[in-house]
């Protein structure tokens, strides 16, 4: 059975979930990331993209997925459509590196970006990468050169963090600097192995 010993780890756009995936990586989790899988998937599926959505989309071996995305956010159709293609493909593999990841018989951590939104992987703990909604919005505006418009549009498509917060087993603050995120992450690893030698 997968994600028995499985955390997921999630946030909301630019709330600093890749850093973060990064340093827990560092202090010793293992991480198994949804966004690189569909990333590896989409790909995989240009011929698809292709046919389902035109030549424009696709630039060689790759999925435009910046092009992509414009289409897929301002159109629920092609959202919906796009979903119900990648999903199953993306939840099959995640299943599949977390049943290896289960051998080892110690926590690891799973990428999923909509983890609260989409209900789909039965994972009972979780940890929110938090980040106040001014400071989100001001830094996915500056990674991506977006509108305020266009920044927020993409924001609402996804649950208020707020409420993300509220739902998770742990929270890790990342509204200051890389220090203190780098602290925050450090002692959640220290919570997790002292939570999981005790239930030992």
């Amino acid at each position: 059975m997968a994600f028995a010993y499985a955390i997921a780890l999630t946030g909301g756009i630019a709330t600093g979930k890749s850093t973060v995936a990064s340093l827990l990586a560092l202090n010793g989790m293992r991480v198994i990331d949804a966004d690189a899988i569909s990333h590896e998937i989409l790909d995989a599926s240009r011929e698809w993209v292709r046919e389902n959505f035109g030549d424009e989309f696709v630039e060689g071996a790759k999925v435009n997925r910046a092009k992509l995305g414009q289409i897929i956010f301002s159109n629920s159709e092609a959202k919906k459509k796009l979903e119900a293609f990648l999903h199953p493909k993306i939840r099959a593999e995640i299943e599949q590196r977390s049943i290896k990841q289960d051998a080892f018989k110690f926590p690891y951590l799973i990428d999923i970006p909509l983890f609260f939104e989409n209900g789909a992987y039965d994972i009972k703990e979780s940890v929110v990468v938090y980040t106040p909604k001014n400071i989100q919005l001001e830094r996915f505006m500056k990674r991506n050169g977006y509108s305020k418009e266009e920044s927020l549009r993409r924001m609402e498509s996804q649950m208020d963090i707020e409420e993300k917060r509220k739902r998770a087993t742990w929270v890790i603050d990342n509204s200051k600097d890389l220090k203190h995120l780098q602290r925050e992450c450090e002692e959640f690893v220290e919570k997790i192995k002292a939570k999981y030698l005790e239930a030992k």
